[in-house]
């Protein structure tokens, strides 16, 4: 947990980095491209280990999982500063037990429907409080994207714990990667990514950027994070985004992006939410 927490929350900033040449779209095929081909090998090797019968669910954490937030965190860092980006994604512990509880039979109770609800102010606070990485402006509908992300996430876990027991951690990842992983280049193709590689200066440097972010922070995070699923619960392993927050704070902090007073109050205020969510019974 203590490195997806590292790893993860340096995800923000290198998305950050990547989009100083390529566009957002451009990103996130780019980062699923990748991935995907990091794991291909494991993907053919591990294909015939997935029951028919799951492949539904296994899709569904390709799309949910990995896909749709990938563009999604792309965009909003389009405005969004990569710290702030990394403090919202912490709402997907959150969105795990809400999903967990309408679709799973997963019960909620006083105290962690209190948690859920201080979260949601501290979001609140965050995104109406928060601000572009150039401007300092209010950009509230992109830290809506990240929400949207976390909402995802939180499905996809709950698809992982209790609809893809079972299958190993690495078989999981490469399978889902692999569903959604040629969508993305096909979409990569209609871009002007291999236009920007081959004239734009400093394309191969954001590209190198993307590319360990999709290593790292998908593929092998992805595979880290189903074995922790597996090994433990789906609120213990949304539990990094305690950690993750403040190493993606930080690294803003280094990148000189502007954090408000503001912006502290809303993360405190999320992660007590967060905090009384996973200790409550």
């Amino acid at each position: 947990m203590l490195f997806l927490s590292l790893v993860w929350g340096t995800s923000f900033i290198l998305i950050k980095k990547g989009l100083v040449v390529f566009s957002s779209d451009e990103l996130g095929s780019e980062r699923i491209t990748i991935a995907c081909l990091s794991l291909l090998p494991f993907a053919l090797k591990n294909i015939k280990q997935v029951p028919r019968e799951k492949w539904n669910y296994v899709m569904g954490s390709g799309f949910f999982g990995n896909l749709f937030p990938a563009f999604l965190f792309a965009y909003a860092e389009t405005k969004l500063a990569s710290g702030l980006a990394g403090v919202l994604n912490s709402l997907t512990a959150l969105f795990t037990l809400i999903i967990g509880a309408i679709f799973f039979q997963q019960k909620i109770t006083g105290l962690r429907l209190a948690g859920i609800l201080i979260g949601i102010a501290g979001t609140a606070i965050l995104i109406f409080g928060g601000g572009s990485r150039t401007s300092g402006a209010t950009h509230a509908a992109f830290g809506i994207y990240v929400v949207i992300a976390t909402m995802m996430y939180g499905l996809s876990l709950n698809l992982i714990k209790h609809r893809l027991q079972g299958i190993p951690a690495l078989t999981m990842a490469s399978m889902a990667l692999f569903t959604v992983g040629p969508l993305a280049f096909g979409y990569l193709c209609t871009t002007s990514f291999f236009y920007k590689l081959a004239h734009v200066p400093g394309a191969y440097e954001a590209l190198f950027y993307i590319a360990l972010l999709a290593v790292f922070s998908t593929a092998i995070g992805l595979v880290l994070y189903n074995r922790l699923i597996h090994l433990t619960n789906t609120l213990f392993a949304s539990s990094s985004t305690y950690l993750m927050p403040i190493v993606a704070l930080l690294w803003g902090v280094l990148d000189g992006e502007q954090i408000l007073f503001v912006h502290y109050l809303g993360m405190l205020v999320i992660l007590a939410g967060v905090l009384i969510v996973n200790r409550s019974r």
